[in-house]
Formats: structure tokens, sequence, C-alpha cells
């Protein structure tokens, strides 16, 4: 058998504990699999005595990073830390100009500094894989530059912040309101240190930017994208909604079109009967649509310890098997430079506002968006609060652009008691 791998950890958190605990529990099945032993020689974490529940002692501790990165006996340096930048940043370029391979889960240093690693690591002969990264225990980081490696990429889009999808599926099925269950996930510790990154679609976003550069080819341009959380969204959307068939979902898109990259993370409705309208809790899920194959459909858990742990062990075993990958799927340096370009598709949109109890109110809104070229598939008023009364509009498609300036006019009617939000209805 060939000599061991050998890993070096940065974090020993939930996903660290995890990697350290299967590559224990599964010593000589991995070995088996890979055709070498796979062994832990150091690890790293900002407290050194904390009870991880897993057995340390056999390897070698590092304080700082970016030394565990340079020991001599570390080939594959293995980053759980987080953060796009700070010591996660430093250690992965301590490693590449080491010599060492690199397995992250970090979505937002590679979402904001991946093209600059995968370029340093690929002139040196070495490799980033970041499976984990996106999408929890879901191997669809594999799936793009792997099995559908024959196929030009269409479309790639899912929910992909379990957060966002427990916090709706949670109102839908209480009847709650977003404060109660946004607290109730914060103190399930669903949630991040800075919750915006996940209710703000910023999480989601990282992992869309990195699907979209394997699957177009393109360089990673998270800039370019457009996001919108979830923070918007009412008990009264959600119900709504499902009155219509419809369920709300923090929807990832993303395509490359003759304008440029369209990539999009914000609320969507999809239909209920849908694979995306039936996810459920904190699951995933990713659809991808290829020229030759058609359309796939991935759905497993995108966090917590064993999933995401196994998606690190996915690489590390490619490693020691020596499959080598570029890091998005060709040469980084091959990459294009993808330029943004708004969302021009048009979809029907959902738009819910609340009027103001003066006649005429409901005909000057429809006047608007009749003036903005949309047209009324459908139209609910609900029962009056005090002095407005809620109002639910559905339209046939039409642009956002072409809503927005509908929803400016509105404004200038006197009879808005209350600021629309708009929703794009997605037929997936």
């Amino acid at each position: 058998m060939s000599s061991p791998l050998r890993l070096g950890i940065a974090g020993l958190g939930t996903v660290g504990s995890g990697v350290v605990k299967i590559v224990q529990r599964h010593h000589d099945m991995l070995a088996r699999r890979s055709g070498r032993p796979i062994e832990i020689t150091a690890v790293s974490a900002r407290t050194r005595g904390r009870n991880r529940g897993v057995a340390l002692d056999g390897y070698a501790w590092e304080n700082d990073p970016v030394d565990l990165a340079r020991r001599e006996d570390v080939d594959v340096f293995v980053e759980l830390i987080g953060g796009s930048d700070g010591p996660a940043k430093a250690a992965v370029e301590a490693a590449i100009a080491a010599g060492k391979d690199v397995v992250t889960a970090n979505k937002a240093l590679l979402a904001l500094h991946g093209q600059e690693l995968a370029v340093a690591a690929e002139k040196a002969g070495h490799v980033v894989r970041f499976e984990a990264a996106v999408a929890g225990g879901i191997p669809v980081v594999k799936a793009l530059t792997e099995g559908l490696a024959g196929n030009e990429i269409l479309r790639v889009m899912g929910v992909m912040n379990g957060t966002c999808n427990y916090i709706l599926t949670r109102m839908q099925a209480a009847g709650l309101s977003y404060e109660t269950v946004f607290e109730e996930a914060n103190q399930l510790g669903y949630l991040e240190a800075d919750p915006t990154l996940d209710v703000g679609g910023i999480d989601a976003g990282h992992k869309l930017a990195l699907l979209a550069s394997i699957a177009f080819g393109t360089q990673v341009n998270f800039a370019a994208m457009d996001i919108e959380g979830i923070e918007r969204i009412s008990i009264e959307d959600i119900e709504q909604a499902a009155d219509m068939g419809y369920r709300v979902k923090l929807l990832g898109v993303a395509q490359l079109t003759g304008r440029g990259l369209e990539s999009r993370m914000s609320p969507c409705l999809v239909p209920m009967t849908s694979p995306l309208g039936q996810l459920e809790n904190a699951t995933n899920m990713v659809v991808l649509e290829g020229d030759a194959v058609g359309q796939i459909v991935m759905r497993g858990a995108g966090a917590g310890e064993g999933p995401t742990a196994s998606a690190v062990m996915a690489d590390v075993m490619d490693i020691a098997r020596g499959t080598r990958l570029s890091t998005f799927g060709q040469p980084a340096a091959e990459l294009r430079r993808s330029t943004g370009a708004q969302v021009s598709a048009p979809a029907p949109f959902y738009l819910r506002t609340a009027l103001l109890d003066k006649p005429g109110a409901l005909a000057k809104i429809a006047a608007t968006l009749g003036d903005a070229g949309i047209s009324i598939d459908r139209m609910r008023q609900y029962g009056h609060e005090d002095t407005s009364a809620p109002v639910l509009i559905v339209t046939h498609k039409t642009t956002r652009a072409a809503l927005d300036e509908a929803i400016a006019a509105m404004h200038g009617t006197g009879v808005l008691a209350a600021e629309p939000v708009a929703i794009r209805i997605e037929e997936v």
C-alpha cells in the first residue's frame, strides 16, 4: 500500500470534529477505498482545552493555522475556520505557497478570492477542492465537474440555505410570524453569528457564485449577483401563496446569456407540487439543467456535522486516489471574465400591498400597472384593517424593470398604505 496521506486540520468546530471522527472511525475502510492510509498529523483551533467529543491527543497542535499549513508532515491542508479573510485566507495562501493541496468548506473565501487562490494553486501543480462549501452533503460540485462534464449547462438553480428554508416552512406549518420563527431558529443555533449572512441571502449567494463559475466556465463574480433576503416575507405572503398553490423559497438562479451572467438569489414563489415546492425544513436542493442530460435534481442535508464532514472527506479521498481536477472544472487561468447582466426573462409576479380606503384606489393601482405594460392575471382584496385593505395582485409575465417602474408610479397615487412587496413566480 502507498504511503499515508497526511492531513492538517485547521478549525475544530462542528465540521472539523466531524472530519476527525470519520478518519478515526473508518480508518481501515478509507485506506481500502483510496489505496493508501488517511492520517491526521496535526490540528489547529482557537482554544486547545475545549471538549470536542473526540480524542485529539495523538495529533500535534499548532496555535497558528499558518504554522500548521507550513508543516512538513502535512500533505493536505484542510481549512475549516471560515471567514472570507483573516486567518483562513492567510493559512490557505501559506499552504499553497508551501506546496500543499487544500480542501476547504469556506464558501465566503472562495466567492471573494477563489480566482486568485485557484490560479496560485494550479500554477504550483496543486489543487483546491471545496465540495463541502456548497450544499453540505450534496455532491453537486462533483456532479458539475465530473458527472455532467459532457454537457453544456443551461441553468443552475436551487435552495441553498437550510436556515432560510427552515424559517419559511416553519412559518407555513405553524402559522407563525417571521420574527417569531427567526428567534426560534436563533435559539436552536441555526443562524450564523451575523444572521444577515443567512436571512439576507449572502451565504446562499456565495454558493451560487461558485456553482455558476463551474457551470459556465467563468471567473467567480459574486459582486454581480442580485441578492434579496427573506426579511420582508410575512405570514400573509406565506398563506396567500399557499392559497394560490405556491410556496415561498429563497431561490438562487444562474444562467449565461448573450448579455452576460444573470445570477440572483431572492425569494420566489414555486409551484407547491414541484420538487422545490415540496422541500421541507433545513434541507437543500440543487437543480442542474444540461443540454444532453436534461434536468437533474439533487436533494439532501445542506449543513451539519455529518453531511459537511462527508463532503470534506470526498475531496480528501479524491486527492488520496490521485484525482487532480482544476478548482472550477477547467484551468483557472482560462476562465472567462463574466459581466453581470440584469435578469430580463419575463415571469409572473406576486405583488402585495395595502391601499387606503379611498374611492378609486384599486383603479389607480391597476392603471399604474397598465401604464407600465403589465396586465393583471388575478387580483384579491382581503378584509379591511381599520382604514386600509390588503390587496394581492398576480401579474401575467413581465420584467422586473417594468414592475419596478409601476411600483415607483404607485407611490405618486396617494393611495398606498404600505410599501409594495413583489415576489417573482418561478415555474420549475
